[in-house]
């Protein structure tokens, strides 16, 4: 009996003492509403802006590394000295990507017209090819279907000063390689401004069956980060150990100083307006501890600890960043679907991932805020106070 009276006793001391000090935070607020709205308005302006640019970040980096898709390969995978690639290389290339890029297969031959002109064909799986290469500009993808009665002429398309070669490329059109020839059915044109305007692409089970070779490329578009293709250059090249693994460096640099940039950028405005609010909360409650000086002093004399009190004052800044942090998140939605209307005329994704990050942030913002004015309240007299020095 003595126990549980004992423990029922302490039950029913603490719950005073936990609603007195949920009033005494309540009254702080309200009484001094000007003070704290202007702390919260602070808080709330640097969420929002923190999720804004955080939210941008995510989804610029996303949509920049499909924009650098445009631009195609960033890793050529080559055979050395002449020869082909292993049968099994593209079967090893998609393992290894596991769906985080696109590549295409190619084989090349330097094959002649009926009036003896040289040119370069192509062989190549179109499907693959229109995925990797977007930035092509074709008037029409050729459609590979089995020949079902040959002969027949072989789809083809043909880049535009490729083209010229023939005097009428609507035409069936004539190649051969060393002694075997092959007729082509133009489907439809490519220009890119680049030595694909030179070449004639057909497809690769055609090309391979008409040469007699393999594919001897793979050009590899792999997304993600610097770190992440060079990854995926050291395992391509323990993968492929006898053929020549080298990325475009112009493609990869670029997108890696593009993303830099952009994220090196963001992150350094919304550090700059979270500093800003973390002065402006620093400044308000430097002035609630200014205003409370002789309840401190009170509280102190009638035998508050300083842990109390240390409590006080930080579930106060807390309850401050939680309360800026929520709709400031929401606002930050808001405004960072706006500018990616307004800069990259597409919708933005909502990252709920972005929330903990933003209300944590708030949270500690504001708690390193207080350290100041706690470190201040530790050395209140309260004697010296209430005498009214």
């Amino acid at each position: 009996m003595t126990v549980a009276a004992t423990s029922s006793t302490r039950q029913r001391a603490h719950v005073p003492q936990t609603s007195m000090f949920l009033r005494m935070i309540y009254r702080a607020a309200v009484l001094r509403r000007g003070r704290a709205l202007s702390a919260l308005v602070a808080v709330c302006v640097a969420a929002a802006v923190s999720t804004a640019l955080l939210t941008l970040q995510f989804d610029a980096r996303a949509k920049l590394q499909r924009e650098f898709r445009n631009y195609g390969a960033n890793i050529i995978v080559a055979a050395k000295d002449g020869t082909s690639l292993p049968l099994d290389a593209p079967a090893r290339v998609d393992s290894l990507l596991q769906g985080r890029g696109a590549w295409a297969p190619f084989g090349f031959v330097v094959a002649r017209t009926p009036s003896g002109e040289a040119i370069v064909v192509a062989g190549t799986n179109f499907a693959r090819a229109r995925e990797l290469d977007q930035y092509w500009s074709v008037s029409a993808w050729p459609v590979e279907s089995p020949c079902l009665q040959p002969p027949c002429a072989v789809p083809a398309l043909l880049g535009v000063r490729a083209a010229k070669a023939f005097p009428d490329h609507t035409q069936s059109l004539a190649l051969t390689f060393q002694g075997r020839a092959i007729q082509l059915a133009t489907a439809g044109t490519v220009q890119t401004g680049g030595a694909e305007d030179s070449r004639i692409y057909v497809p690769l089970a055609d090309f391979t069956a008409w040469t007699g070779l393999s594919l001897s490329t793979i050009e590899i578009e792999a997304s993600g980060s610097t770190a992440e293709i060079n990854t995926t250059l050291d395992s391509l090249t323990r993968a492929l150990p006898d053929a020549e693994v080298r990325p475009v460096r112009r493609i990869v640099e670029g997108q890696a100083r593009v993303l830099s940039r952009a994220g090196s950028t963001m992150l350094a405005s919304a550090l700059l307006v979270v500093l800003t609010a973390a002065l402006c909360v620093l400044s308000t409650l430097m002035g609630w501890l200014f205003d409370r000086r002789r309840d401190f002093a009170i509280m102190k004399a009638i035998g508050a600890s300083d842990r109390l009190l240390n409590s006080f004052f930080l579930v106060e800044s807390a309850a401050l960043g939680l309360a800026g942090a929520l709709p400031g998140f929401l606002l930050g939605l808001g405004v960072a679907a706006w500018i990616s209307r307004a800069n990259f005329h597409s919708a933005l994704t909502p990252r709920i991932s972005v929330l903990p990050m933003v209300v944590g942030g708030s949270v500690i913002v504001t708690l390193l805020a207080a350290m100041f004015p706690v470190s201040r309240l530790h050395r209140l007299q309260p004697a010296a106070i209430l005498r009214g020095e």
